[in-house]
């Protein structure tokens, strides 16, 4: 005799980016196993890997992951987990007035949102008329790094992978980062000066990603700091 199906609940979300409207569902066990058979690995590349196969299962495969900003992925991702494990998260966080003391924190996922920086733009420019155009991360992005922040061991790869045009004369005259080869873009990035490279690092602190301010209590101290949590990875222990 056959078992029963069971019913898997579905929610709707919008895209950050597109304001689209997706549905999507909880992850199931078998997901869940994927994702803990990655995070046993400790490699970031399995945990990439994961996210993915995860996001796209309980989106009944409707979006285009390759192209999806890394912060719609998290959004998503987020929601996902919320849905399947429970919309509290809790978190051991550092307290910031002594720097060795851990608060035990609940964190209601449905109050984290992506936000963007006021002064966020996707144009950089360099000066004597020549620029870039800038695009988001997406997942495949920090396919070998993992999802987190961009740091000086993965630097020169995302910014490459960013770069959509760039220009010279005021833009009459453009190039195509897709007919370069990856070593003439990171000399491109390498030759940069001080001042230009802080706008291109302006574009990256200020772009949309996961954020949420929470005030932290030091057991110890009885002191109340805010703290800002940023990206996927400080939203989980």
């Amino acid at each position: 005799m056959a078992l029963p199906k069971l019913t898997t609940p579905t929610y709707e979300l919008e895209i950050p980016s597109t304001d689209e409207k997706i549905k999507y569902r909880p992850f199931l066990v078998k997901e869940e196993k994927i994702l803990m058979m990655a995070m046993e690995t400790k490699k970031e590349s399995d945990i990439v890997q994961a996210v993915k196969e995860i996001v796209s299962e309980c989106t009944f495969n409707k979006i285009n992951l390759g192209t999806m900003p890394m912060f719609d992925v998290e959004y998503i991702f987020l929601n996902i987990r919320s849905k399947s494990v429970g919309e509290v998260s809790k978190l051991k966080l550092l307290c910031p007035d002594d720097k060795k003391t851990y608060a035990d924190i609940e964190l209601d996922l449905n109050e984290v949102k992506v936000q963007v920086g006021d002064d966020h733009t996707n144009k950089i420019e360099l000066g004597d008329g020549k620029g870039m155009i800038m695009t988001y991360p997406t997942i495949s992005s920090f396919a070998d790094s993992g999802i987190k922040d961009i740091d000086a061991s993965n630097m020169l790869d995302v910014i490459s992978s960013c770069i959509m045009q760039i220009y010279e004369k005021n833009g009459e005259k453009t190039y195509d980062p897709k007919d370069q080869t990856k070593k003439e873009l990171t000399e491109f990035i390498e030759q940069l000066n001080t001042k230009q490279f802080r706008e291109v690092q302006k574009f990256f602190d200020t772009m949309p990603k996961l954020k949420h301010d929470i005030m932290v209590k030091n057991p110890k101290t009885k002191k109340e700091s805010k703290i800002t949590l940023t990206g996927l990875n400080d939203f989980f222990e």
